[in-house]
C-alpha cells in the first residue's frame, strides 16, 4: 500500500469531524478545553497551508445537558427540540474557540435533500468554496432541528463523508472517543491490536467493526467504516484517530502512524459521479437480468429497457433508482428517464418498440451511462 500517511503532508484540503461523546465529555455538557485545543490544532493546520472544514456533532447532546436529560429522547420533535436548543450553544463554543486566533466562523446546517438536489448541491458547494477562499471556518451539522427520519443522514460520519466528497477533500479526518480501529473490541479486550492502515474497501472490516453507538451518539465503527468508503469513491484517505490523543491533527498532518488509516484505492470520480454516488434517498428498484449485470459492471454503459426484468416503487422521471442483480444485490443507482409505469410497460424490450409501447419515443436508455454509478467502487 505504500507510504500513504507521508502523503498526508502534501494534502491540503481536510473535513475533520468530531463526535458527540467527545464534543460532550460524554454528556456532562461541551468540553471548551478539548475544542480549544482542537482549534488550536486546526489553526495550525491552516498555517501549514491546509484548508480544514469542521463537522461537528453534539447539538442534542448539548441540548439534553441544557434541558437537564439524562437520556437520549425517542421521540423526534422532542429530539428536535434538544437540537434546536444545543446547536445555540455548540455555535457559540465554536465561535468563541476560533476568536481567540481572530478567525471568522459560519455554520453551515445540511438535510439531506440539499446533497441530493442537484441545484442545492451546487450551491452548497459554492458556499463551501466561497467560505475557504475568505478564510472563514466552516462549521457543518445536520439540520437535526427539521429533518426526519426518513430523510435523514444517519449519522455525521455520513455527512462528513458527503461533505468530503462535495468539496473534493483530500482527507477525512474523523475524531472519536476510541484510539482507532481495533482487530477485537477494546471495551472487552484491553489487549486488542490497533490496525494502522487498511484498504477502506476490505470487506473484513464489517466484521470487525460490529458493535453500535453510545449513549450521546447515532454512529459507531461501523457507520466510520462505510463513511470511509463514501469518502473514497471520490479518491480520499480517512482517519479514524482518538480525539483526546495530544495534538492529534497536527501529529497526523506530520504522517505520525497515529489512529488508523483506511486507503482509497479508487481514482476520484467526476463530480457529477459524486453526487450521484451520495444519494441516500432512492425512489424505486429495477431487477436487472445476468446480461445487463454484466454490461454495468464491465463495461459502464447506459442501462438499455430490454436489460430489465421487473419495476419495484412508485418513481418519477429523474429519480434515483437503485439497479439490482437477479439475487438482489445493489449493482448501481442512476437517474431514471422513465416513471414507474412506463417503465414498467417497456422493459425486457428492445429500444426500437418503446415508441409503439408508450406512444411517444423519450430516451433510448432506462438510465444513461452519464447518470449511473457503480455502487462497488
Amino acid at each position: 500500500m505504500g507510504n500513504k500517511r507521508a502523503e498526508l503532508k502534501k494534502h491540503h484540503r481536510w473535513v475533520v469531524k468530531i463526535g458527540s461523546a467527545l464534543l460532550t465529555a460524554d454528556g456532562k455538557g461541551l468540553d471548551i478545553d478539548s475544542m480549544s485545543a482542537w482549534v488550536n490544532q486546526v489553526v495550525c493546520l491552516n498555517r501549514q497551508g491546509i484548508e480544514v472544514v469542521l463537522v461537528s456533532s453534539g447539538s442534542v447532546a448539548e441540548g439534553m445537558t441544557r434541558l437537564g436529560w439524562k437520556q437520549r429522547p425517542v421521540a423526534i420533535h422532542e429530539l428536535q427540540a434538544a437540537a434546536a436548543v444545543g446547536q445555540m450553544g455548540l455555535v457559540q463554543a465554536w465561535e468563541s474557540c476560533f476568536q481567540q486566533h481572530g478567525k471568522r466562523t459560519a455554520q453551515v446546517l445540511l438535510v439531506h435533500d440539499d446533497l441530493s438536489n442537484r441545484k442545492r448541491y451546487l450551491n452548497a458547494r459554492s458556499t463551501l468554496a466561497t467560505l475557504l477562499k475568505l478564510g472563514v471556518m466552516p462549521v457543518i451539522n445536520e439540520n437535526d432541528t427539521v429533518v426526519t427520519d426518513e430523510i435523514r443522514f444517519g449519522d455525521n460520519d455520513t455527512l462528513a463523508a458527503l461533505v468530503t466528497n462535495l468539496i473534493e477533500a483530500d482527507a477525512l479526518v474523523i475524531l472519536t472517543d476510541q484510539s482507532g480501529l481495533f482487530e477485537q473490541d477494546p471495551r472487552s479486550n484491553p489487549h486488542a491490536k490497533l490496525i494502522s492502515e487498511d484498504l477502506a474497501s476490505n470487506p473484513a472490516l464489517d466484521d470487525i467493526a460490529g458493535g453500535s453507538a453510545g449513549a450521546l451518539g447515532r454512529g459507531g465503527m461501523i457507520t466510520k467504516i462505510r463513511a470511509a468508503r463514501l469518502a473514497a469513491r471520490s479518491g480520499s484517505h480517512t482517519l479514524i484517530a482518538g480525539g483526546r490523543i495530544e495534538n492529534v491533527l497536527v501529529r497526523l498532518a506530520k504522517g505520525e502512524d497515529v489512529g488508523t488509516l483506511l486507503i482509497a484505492e479508487q481514482k476520484p470520480q467526476a463530480a457529477r459521479k459524486q453526487w450521484l454516488a451520495g444519494h441516500l434517498q432512492t425512489r424505486g428498484t429495477l431487477v436487472l437480468d445476468a446480461g445487463a449485470v454484466k454490461v454495468l459492471s464491465e463495461s459502464g454503459k447506459s442501462l438499455l429497457p430490454v436489460g430489465v426484468t421487473a419495476v419495484k416503487g412508485r418513481f418519477s422521471r429523474g429519480d434515483m433508482v437503485v439497479c439490482e442483480s437477479p439475487t438482489g444485490e445493489e449493482i448501481a443507482r442512476g437517474l431514471v428517464n422513465y416513471n414507474a409505469e412506463e417503465a414498467a410497460a417497456i422493459i425486457g424490450k428492445p429500444t426500437s418498440a418503446i415508441s409503439g409501447v408508450l406512444g411517444y419515443m423519450g430516451d433510448a436508455e432506462l438510465i444513461h451511462r452519464d447518470n449511473l454509478v457503480l455502487s462497488h467502487m
